[in-house]
């Protein structure tokens, strides 16, 4: 049996997502599930992104099931995010005694979910693992140290995580070398966002426009740089027609910054749903964004990527993809941008960001026994320990 002292339900794996890139992650790996007979797979959402823009149009637009429960956390420092989620989640788990709890990217309710079900003795499997930043005053880069320290599978999506979790003298044994997720849901997503004809619907000619998102505390809490930040997209709006899809926690401080809209220029939208925004990006000549995800999605669509922060926790997509840190300032971000623009699209092609990623993550969690032992899934392994299920050659 696994670390608990109560018998798991068979083969019950339970998945936890609470934010807008979580259900990204989770969509492909419920799809490659669904295949799997002898497997029961149940999502739980904590409701940490619950405005529907960034929450309910993602799970209709991925096609995800309605969940078990909702914890309806909300909002809130993240002490009480996490301690939200905590309480809510340990009665659900003790009802429902699954063999596996699967915990996704960086979130305060990743944290939560995997002290949870460590502390209840349930194996704990991390999609992402191994990233890092190396900033800690980064909250998300807390998260993902302790999620790693705690979770029994590491479910990396690149290279360079095996390397990150190897050199934090992780067992090379809980190390599982996937791939990267996000693309999966790319791929399968891309000809439906396309249809869409975005550009069409916004008035702007494909390629011929830039996607903005902001969102990090360090960039949008702080009215002196949301300031900056806001000339510089407006000064850029000259040369090149922006589209700034608005998170509400930026929404909240614009008027903070003296931002009063800016016309056809620089146009501040709502919330996009997940296809909507792909099909942006993906006809876009530039994006610029504090954002995770679309350094991932930008690199593997070639679309040139300025990320306005210091460090990121994918550097693959500045090494191999089309991803370039800007400093916060007017001047840096211009320049960068029109480097950028020069440049143009170069799709990359990394290791395991293919497609298939849930395929190998769902023959990880299905090729224990009967009682979901993390300790026995390295029987799946048919590469090296650490580079676990993807095939030899190069995607």
């Amino acid at each position: 049996m696994a670390r608990g002292a109560s018998e798991p339900a068979a083969r019950l794996l339970i998945s936890v997502v609470g934010a807008r890139p979580n259900f990204m992650k989770v969509a492909p790996i419920v799809r490659a599930l669904r295949d799997c007979g002898h497997i029961a797979h149940q999502v739980v959402h904590t409701g940490q992104h619950y405005d529907p823009s960034m929450s309910a149009d993602f799970f209709r637009d991925l096609d995800l099931p309605r969940p078990l429960c909702n914890l309806e956390v909300g909002s809130g420092s993240h002490a009480q995010q996490t301690a939200l989620v905590m309480q809510r989640l340990e009665p659900v788990l003790r009802e429902t005694r699954p063999a596996m709890v699967l915990v996704y990217g960086d979130v305060n309710s990743t944290l939560a979910a995997a002290l949870v079900a460590a502390k209840l003795g349930i194996p704990v499997a991390h999609v992402e693992a191994g990233l890092r930043s190396r900033d800690r005053a980064m909250p998300e880069e807390i998260n993902r140290v302790l999620t790693d320290r705690l979770a029994d599978s590491l479910l990396a999506p690149s290279r360079d995580a095996v390397e990150n979790l190897l050199r934090e003298g992780t067992e090379p044994e809980r190390i599982y070398f996937v791939g990267n997720v996000m693309i999966d849901t790319l791929v399968s997503g891309l000809e439906s966002a396309r249809a869409r004809n975005l550009p069409q619907r916004y008035g702007v000619e494909p390629e011929g426009y830039g996607v903005v998102t902001l969102h990090r505390p360090g960039n949008v809490d702080d009215p002196a740089r949301l300031t900056q930040l806001c000339r510089a997209l407006i000064e850029l709006g000259r040369d090149l027609p922006l589209l700034f899809p608005v998170h509400p926690r930026t929404r909240a401080r614009l008027p903070d910054a003296a931002w009063t809209g800016h016309g056809a220029r620089v146009r501040a939208l709502d919330p996009l749903s997940y296809l909507d925004m792909l099909g942006l990006i993906a006809s876009a000549a530039l994006v610029i964004t504090d954002s995770g995800g679309l350094q991932e999605e930008t690199t593997y669509l070639g679309t040139p990527c300025l990320t306005i922060r210091p460090t990121t926790e994918r550097p693959i997509t500045c090494t191999e993809g089309t991803n370039r840190l800007v400093a916060p300032t007017p001047r840096a971000i211009l320049d960068a941008a029109r480097s950028a623009r020069r440049t143009g699209r170069r799709p990359a092609s990394i290791e395991g960001w293919d497609g298939r990623a849930a395929q190998r993550i769902a023959a990880v969690l299905t090729a224990s026994g009967a009682r979901g032992s993390p300790r026995d899934l390295v029987t799946a392994c048919p590469a090296p320990r650490g580079e676990a299920l993807l095939p030899t050659e190069r995607p």
